[in-house]
């Protein structure tokens, strides 16, 4: 097992080694506009997964698809030299899809929104289902004094018992 800290440092160093050589050395017409975006690497740093998107339709993700396809064995040579490992790791390439994910968060946020528009045009024209005011209030016109122990707010049997002495 190597340290995880070495082989994070192994997969940023992959992904920066893919994306120089794939806008300096590869020529190939088939790539299209590519963005390197991640790169992980096992453990045992055999293998490494590229992550890139490409900007385009379907017929420029396959294209580029391709072009890395074919590209793959001088990539993975130029990252086992820049690297200095006893064995290189064997490289495969994933198509991100960043866009369709932000996408699909975008429409889900949107919906939110929606839903609370919705509720707030319902609370604006609600009203309480009881009464306004449910507790008692005290008497303040009473003036013989007696049942006083049932008007006061919040008084319990003990403390109309107290009032009463």
């Amino acid at each position: 097992m190597s340290d995880p800290a070495k082989v994070r440092r192994h997969a940023e160093r992959v992904r920066e080694l893919v994306a120089s050589v794939v806008r300096t050395q590869i020529k190939d017409p088939r790539l299209g506009m590519i963005t390197i975006t991640d790169a992980r690497i096992t453990a045992d740093l055999r293998d490494a997964t590229v992550y890139y998107t490409v900007l385009g339709d379907a017929a420029a993700q396959a294209g580029t698809a391709a072009a890395l396809e074919s590209a793959k064995g001088m990539l993975r040579s130029t990252v086992g030299k820049a690297l200095g490992l006893r064995h290189s790791p064997t490289l495969t390439f994933v198509l991100d899809n960043v866009q369709d994910q932000v996408k699909h968060i975008d429409e889900l946020l949107a919906a939110a929104r929606n839903a609370d528009a919705e509720v707030q045009r319902l609370a604006a024209r609600a009203q309480y289902a009881g009464e306004a005011q449910p507790y008692r209030v005290e008497d303040t016109d009473d003036s013989d004094g007696e049942g006083d122990e049932d008007r006061v707010a919040g008084a319990g049997p003990a403390d109309a018992a107290e009032h009463r002495r």
